[in-house]
C-alpha cells in the first residue's frame, strides 16, 4: 500500500517536472497580468471619522432599558437625513466631486452613485459608529468624511430641536384641550353646586340638625303662645271683674243720692275718653317693647307711631267736647286729666297694659311660628331632594377623576417637553460628538497590491496545472513498464533504457539554458517593473 502511494507520488512529481515549463510560463504571464491590472485600476482612498452618541447628562434617572435600541434608531434616522439628496448634493457641489459623472449624468444618479458606492456608515460597539468615505483624491476623501461627520452633528441638533419643539407643541395643545374639558366640567359642577347647594348630600346632616332644631323651636313657640293665651284670658277676666266693681260703686253712689262731677263722669271707665286714654297707654307700652327689639324704621314701629298719633288727636277732640269743669276751671292742662285717671283707677290701667302686651306677644309669636314653619317646609324640601341631587351629582362627576388625572399627566408631559426643548436649545441634551476626525489616507484601500499578486499567482498555477492535466490526459504514450503491463495485460520480459546521443544531449542542454534564461529574464523584468512603479509611488504596499 505504501509502495503504491510512493509510486503515485513519483508519478505526480515526474508530471510536474516534465510540464514545469508550462506551469512557470502561466505563472509568469499571470503575474504580469496582475501587475497590469493593478496599474490600470484606479486608486481608491478611504478615510473614517469616529463618532459617539453622548446621552444627556441631565436627569439620567429617566433613562429606560431601551436606550440602546433608541440610539440605533436615531443613527438610522440621521443616516437617512445625512444621505438625503439635498444633503449629498450640497457636499458634491462644495468639494466639486465627480466632475466627469456630473457632466454625463443627472444629479440624482450622481447622488445615488455617491450614496451606494462611496459612503459607509457602520455602527461599532455601544454608542460608537464610523462614517467612512471612499474616493480617488485622498485630500477630498478626508474633507468629505469630516463634512459627513459634521453633518451628523448638525442634523442631530436640528432634528432633536424640531422634534422637541413639535413634542412641546403637541403636549401643550393636548394639555390645553384637556384643561378646557376639565374647566368646562368644573364649571358645570360649580354651577350645579351653587344652584342646589342646600340640597347636596354634603348638607344632609346639617339640614337634619337644623330641621330638628326648628321643630324644637316651633314646639317651644307653640307652648309660649298657649301660655300667653292663658295669661290673656286671666287678664281679661280681671279687667271684667274690675269694671264690674267700678260700675257697682257708681250705682251705689247714685242710689245714695250723691252726685258725680262731670270730670268724674268723663273719667268713668266706660266713657269714650277713658277708652281712648287706655288705648294710648297700651300703644305706648307696645311701642316701648318694640323699640327694645327693633329700630324706628321697622314697619310695626311705624304703624304704632301712626296709631298713637291718631289716638292723641282723638283724645284732644273728646276733651274739647267736655264741659269746662271737666277740663279744669282753674286752668288745669291735659296732663292733669291723665294724672286724675291713674289716681282714680291705676289697677285697671295696669291690667289694660298687660293685656296689650300679651296680645302683642301672641301676635309676634304666631308670626315667628309661621316663619319657623316656612323654614321647616324648606328644610324638608331640601332633605327630600337630597337623594335626587346625589344621583345627579354622581352622574355629573363620574368622569371627573379620569379627566383630572389625564390633565395632570398631560401637565407633567408638557413640563417634560418644555424642559427637553430648553435642553436642546442650550445643547445640553443627547448629541453626537466626533471622537476621531477623519485622517489623511496614506495609501489606497483599493486595489490591494499583495492580494492582486497572490490572486494572479494562484490563477497562473491553476491555469498551468489545468493545462498540464489536460495535456497529460491526451498523451497516449507509456512512461513505464507497469503502464504497459496494465494496458496489454501481459508481463514485460525486459526493458531497454533510452540511449541519447551527444548531439541530443547538447541540444537538450541548450533548450534548458534557453528556457531558464527566458524565465530568469521574465522574473527579473517583473521585479524591475515592480520596483520602478514602487519608487514612483504607483505601487503602494
Amino acid at each position: 500500500m505504501e509502495q503504491q502511494q510512493r509510486q503515485q507520488t513519483r508519478k505526480y512529481v515526474s508530471l510536474l517536472l516534465r510540464r514545469k515549463k508550462i506551469i512557470v510560463s502561466f505563472v509568469l504571464l499571470s503575474l504580469f497580468g496582475g501587475l497590469a491590472f493593478y496599474l490600470r485600476s484606479p486608486k481608491v482612498y478611504e478615510s473614517t471619522a469616529l463618532l459617539i452618541y453622548e446621552r444627556a447628562k441631565i436627569n439620567p434617572g429617566s433613562m429606560t432599558p431601551h436606550v440602546q435600541t433608541r440610539t440605533r434608531e436615531m443613527i438610522a434616522t440621521l443616516t437617512q437625513q445625512v444621505t438625503s439628496r439635498s444633503s449629498l448634493e450640497a457636499i458634491i457641489k462644495q468639494f466639486n466631486l465627480y466632475p466627469g459623472a456630473r457632466r454625463k449624468l443627472p444629479m440624482e444618479d450622481v447622488v445615488d452613485l455617491m450614496r451606494s458606492n462611496n459612503i459607509i456608515i457602520k455602527p461599532e460597539k455601544g454608542d460608537v459608529f464610523e462614517v467612512t468615505f471612499q474616493g480617488k483624491n485622498p485630500q477630498q476623501v478626508m474633507q468629505v468624511a469630516n463634512a459627513l461627520a459634521a453633518k451628523f452633528i448638525e442634523e442631530n441638533l436640528r432634528y432633536r430641536e424640531e422634534r422637541a419643539t413639535e413634542t412641546s407643541a403637541y403636549a401643550s395643545d393636548e394639555m390645553k384641550m384637556s384643561q378646557a374639558t376639565l374647566s368646562k366640567k368644573e364649571a358645570a359642577m360649580r354651577d350645579y353646586k351653587l344652584k342646589y347647594y342646600n340640597e347636596m348630600p354634603q348638607q344632609f346632616q346639617s339640614n337634619m340638625t337644623r330641621l330638628s332644631a326648628l321643630q324644637d323651636q316651633l314646639q317651644k313657640n307653640a307652648d309660649s303662645i298657649q301660655n300667653l293665651e292663658r295669661t290673656k284670658v286671666m287678664i281679661q277676666e280681671q279687667i271684667t271683674k274690675r269694671k264690674d266693681a267700678l260700675n257697682q260703686l257708681t250705682m251705689q253712689a247714685q242710689q245714695l243720692g250723691g252726685t258725680i262731677s262731670p270730670s268724674d263722669q268723663a273719667l268713668n271707665a266706660d266713657s269714650p275718653l277713658a277708652s281712648v286714654i287706655n288705648n294710648i297707654n297700651r300703644s305706648k307700652a307696645a311701642l316701648s317693647n318694640l323699640l327694645l327689639r327693633y329700630t324706628s324704621r321697622h314697619p310695626e314701629v311705624k304703624r304704632l307711631k301712626k296709631k298713637l298719633a291718631e289716638l292723641e288727636k282723638k283724645k284732644a277732640e273728646l276733651e274739647k267736647e267736655m264741659p269746662p269743669s271737666a277740663t279744669g276751671k282753674n286752668g288745669a292742662n291735659q296732663n292733669s286729666t291723665d294724672s286724675i285717671l291713674y289716681s282714680r283707677d291705676k289697677q285697671l290701667s295696669q291690667l289694660y297694659l298687660q293685656l296689650t302686651e300679651a296680645s302683642f306677644n301672641i301676635k309676634l309669636m304666631r308670626k315667628n311660628g309661621k316663619d319657623i314653619q316656612k323654614q321647616i317646609k324648606q328644610y324638608q324640601k331640601w332633605i327630600a331632594k337630597t337623594p335626587v341631587r346625589e344621583a345627579e351629582w354622581t352622574a355629573l362627576t363620574r368622569d371627573y377623576k379620569q379627566l383630572y388625572d389625564h390633565f395632570q399627566k398631560l401637565l407633567v408631559r408638557n413640563l417634560e417637553a418644555e424642559s427637553a426643548q430648553s435642553l436642546e436649545r442650550r445643547q445640553k441634551g443627547s448629541q453626537f460628538k466626533i471622537v476621531d476626525s477623519a485622517f489623511y489616507p496614506g495609501k489606497p484601500t483599493k486595489p490591494d497590491f499583495r492580494r492582486i499578486m497572490f490572486v494572479a499567482l494562484g490563477l497562473g498555477l491553476a491555469l498551468g496545472g489545468g493545462l498540464t492535466l489536460f495535456l497529460e490526459m491526451g498523451d497516449t504514450s507509456f512512461r513505464d513498464a507497469e503502464d504497459l503491463e496494465n494496458f496489454l495485460d501481459l508481463p514485460v520480459v525486459c526493458s531497454l533504457p533510452l540511449i541519447v546521443s551527444e548531439k541530443e544531449k547538447k541540444l537538450s542542454r541548450l533548450k534548458a539554458i534557453g528556457w531558464f534564461t527566458f524565465f530568469l529574464i521574465g522574473f527579473a523584468a517583473l521585479t524591475a517593473v515592480i520596483l520602478h512603479y514602487y519608487n514612483n509611488g504607483r505601487i503602494i504596499l
